[in-house]
């Protein structure tokens, strides 16, 4: 797709407003912080207080004013590492039991108790995702529900194209949400293209009614060592203004051998909740570097699949690196208009400039020899997401309604140019060879100024409905988006190659059943919406007629049904699903070919998810997914019946904690991660083993007078499995090595 050819272009350097930032929050630290009075918080349970004392559990949550459909995200579930709903795009926030989607949040706390470093540490908690990287690069990709999700079709607050599209800091998060399946009515048409098995949305960090004061140490093996503050106050009579500072500085080497990395951030949430209005500003900066990065394998001539080097064995070179620096705000803000009707609306942008060397080894046989050249690219992008609506209730007779009309939109544009080399170093994977940068052989664009080469636009409108009867017992969802796409591309000289546009309406239908009062039964019928591939001009050595344009508008259609479960200590979701994609081919017309969807990808699959409190003092969060990710309809019938590329057909999560009897204050954590095998060609020819990793850790949270002190350490991947993590888009990505964290946050 457009999106993955260009996925290359990494990133350059930002402005140095850390010092600003880190100016902010010890200056809110300085000052008064109103107690709470007759406001109730609007945020969630981020801050969440636990203690335990012999046989009784107090928890203390932030939260208390939750709100369907609004910005209030979702109370945390008893511990608060997890929560049982999310941003559903139009509906707002939701508790997953009211609606006919699969939707759950992992929160602040469970970033910091799993000391995450990135969106994948957080997302690994479900067993519906996978991790890779990108397409040569180190950015973030992942699978769900065995379809593509790229960084830059990943949300905040609702809206797209605002975070920064590689790596994004899990410094920023108060939640991290999970919609499993498709949505393109939900959330309209992503930048990208991607997101047809599911979306992930983060939440920016609010303050809270009571002050945030935490500074946090850490260390990661073998040498990174980091640094963060975060700081909340709320101010005014009614604590009506909010301010969260954050800033993290983090730089070091890895677990991986000669693999070095870097991180610097700081973000800045401002807040006024009144009576009526409420509104939100997020305003946020990154600098991240990766030099002598470990890249993907690609398999080339390789005839199986090579069983994966030590765990620590770093292939890439010396010269290869990525640069990223990033700019990005967000502004949000509602209005009731009368007691049950709301007007809202926000805005968003970003600017993206990356620097990437990169340099990635090509399999020439089953020994591990391989080759590997250069790319050098520079990436430029600026994107605009908009969106505006109005939300409200009403009855008529014995059926209340929940309406929603609302508009999207996001706007994207970027520049590029390259240098390549020919594949001219030899080494091996097993026993890789340090060289210099090979000398440029084909050249794009201008290195100093890149052109324009591509835009992209897409707005929609929705409409939505949901009937409530039967005291909230039985409720249907009826919705529709008309979204129209615009895509332009260009030359690296700046001139227009391809244009596309196009409309499309797509429909949502959902049902919920409650018969008893902790048991939803739930179905839905949804779609997702991409702009196809673009086509060649040549295929089998004949003219393509319709070569070098888009094939139009790719819908991929979702039926699902399931039930939910919530008995107050223990969750549950079990789920039934199919996603049909259509996928571009070519077709004979005589002497030559044309392009278009005419083949399929269908996936099915089973999903069931538990979290919960089943005995006191232990917390579990389990998940477990099988799927059959079968190619229906391929080009002339030849991987009919085949498993799609790069999807495994079960995966499985058990993670846990455990409070050490006594008081101690000492609570034990695991994480058992199992993935089966999986095919990296089309073929099924190249199978990728299975995989299993181990997580332990200890968490201790020792009094200091009035205040905490919280000691975390972890060890991932106890056992130092050596594995190919994801075969996502044919290219093998080599899970992390044993990796040793430690970190002390002082809450003062």
């Amino acid at each position: 797709m457009r999106a993955q050819r260009e996925i290359f272009h990494t990133p350059v350097f930002a402005r140095k407003l850390l010092p600003v930032v880190i100016s902010a929050a010890l200056a809110a630290v300085t000052l008064p912080a109103h107690a709470a009075t007759t406001t109730t918080p609007a945020t969630d349970a981020v801050d969440t207080a636990s203690s335990k004392t012999g046989d009784t559990i107090t928890v203390t949550a932030a939260q208390t004013d939750f709100k369907a459909g609004g910005e209030t995200p979702v109370p945390a579930y008893l511990d608060g590492d997890v929560a049982n709903g999310g941003r559903l795009g139009v509906l707002g926030q939701q508790d997953a039991m009211n609606v006919p989607f699969n939707v759950i949040s992992f929160t602040n706390k469970l970033i910091q108790d799993q000391q995450s470093r990135t969106l994948g540490d957080v997302l690994n908690n479900d067993a519906s995702v996978q991790t890779g990287y990108g397409y040569g690069n180190y950015a973030e990709t992942f699978n769900i529900r065995g379809f593509a999700l790229d960084g830059e079709d990943i949300s905040y607050g609702g809206l797209y194209g605002v975070l920064p599209r590689q790596l994004v800091p899990m410094e920023l998060a108060e939640r991290v949400e999970l919609l499993k399946g498709s949505s393109a009515f939900l959330n309209g048409v992503p930048p990208g293209g991607t997101g047809v098995g599911g979306n992930v949305n983060i939440e920016p960090k609010r303050a809270t009614d009571t002050p945030v004061n935490r500074v946090t140490v850490d260390y990661t093996s073998s040498s990174q060592v980091g640094g963060a503050v975060d700081v909340g106050r709320r101010f005014g009579d009614n604590n009506q203004w909010g301010v969260r500072v954050n800033a993290v500085n983090r730089e070091g080497e890895t677990a991986v051998n000669d693999e070095h990395r870097r991180l610097t951030m700081g973000s800045v949430g401002l807040d006024y909740r009144g009576d009526r209005f409420r509104s939100s500003f997020d305003f946020g900066v990154t600098k991240q570097t990766v030099h002598g990065g470990r890249p993907v394998v690609y398999l080339g001539n390789a005839t199986k699949v090579p069983d994966a080097p030590s765990a620590t064995k770093n292939y890439g070179q010396d010269f290869a690196s990525s640069n990223l620096e990033n700019e990005f705000g967000m502004l949000k803000a509602e209005y009731d208009v009368a007691d049950d009707w709301t007007v809202y609306g926000a805005v968003g942008m970003n600017h993206d400039r990356e620097y990437g060397n990169y340099s990635s080894p090509t399999l020439k046989d089953d020994n591990g020899n391989a080759t590997m050249g250069r790319l050098t690219v520079p990436y430029v992008s600026d994107s605009v997401a908009t969106q505006a609506g109005v939300r409200g209730k009403f009855d008529t007779g014995f059926i209340s309604h929940s309406v929603n009309l609302g508009m999207s939109s996001v706007y994207r544009k970027y520049k590029t140019a390259y240098t390549m080399s020919a594949s001219s170093i030899n080494t091996n994977i097993y026993d890789p060879v340090d060289a210099s940068s090979p000398a440029t052989l084909y050249a794009g664009g201008s290195m100093g100024d890149p052109a324009l080469r591509n835009r992209v636009q897409n707005v929609g409108v929705s409409v939505s409905d949901t009937l409530s009867m039967l005291d909230d017992r039985l409720q249907l969802i009826a919705g529709l988006r008309r979204q129209n796409v615009i895509v332009k591309d260009y030359s690296y000289t700046g001139t227009e190659t391809d244009s596309f546009e196009q409309m499309k309406v797509t429909p949502a239908f959902g049902l919920v059943v409650k018969p008893w009062e902790h048991v939803s039964f739930y179905a839905n019928h949804i779609e997702a919406l991409q702009a196809g591939e673009v086509s060649g001009t040549t295929y089998n050595g004949k003219v393509v007629t319709n070569g070098g344009q888009a094939s139009g508008i790719e819908t991929s259609k979702q039926d699902e049904v399931g039930v939910k479960t919530d008995f107050g200590r223990i969750a549950g979701t079990l789920s039934l699903y199919q996603i049909k994609k259509p996928v571009g081919m070519y077709r004979a017309t005589g002497d030559t070919y044309e392009y278009g969807t005419y083949g399929e990808v269908r996936n099915r699959g089973v999903e069931l998810n538990v979290f919960g409190e089943p005995v006191l003092g232990v917390r579990l969060n389990g998940s477990v997914t099988w799927m059959n990710p079968e190619m229906t309809q391929t080009q002339d019938g030849a991987y009919n019946g085949k498993d799609a590329v790069g999807i495994p057909r079960y995966q499985w999560v058990l993670g846990g904690e455990w409070d050490i009897p006594g008081g101690s204050g000492v609570t034990a954590l695991g994480k058992v991660i199992r993935s089966g095998s999986q095919y990296a060609d089309e073929e099924n020819s190249l199978k990728v083993d299975g995989w299993t990793r181990l997580d332990l850790g200890l968490r201790y949270v020792m009094p200091v007078g009035q205040n905490t002190l919280t000691w975390r350490a972890s060890l991932e991947n106890v056992t130092n499995e050596k594995y190919w993590a994801s075969a996502t888009g044919g290219y093998l990505t080599q899970g992390d090595p044993r990796e040793f964290k430690l970190s002390a946050t002082y809450d003062f």
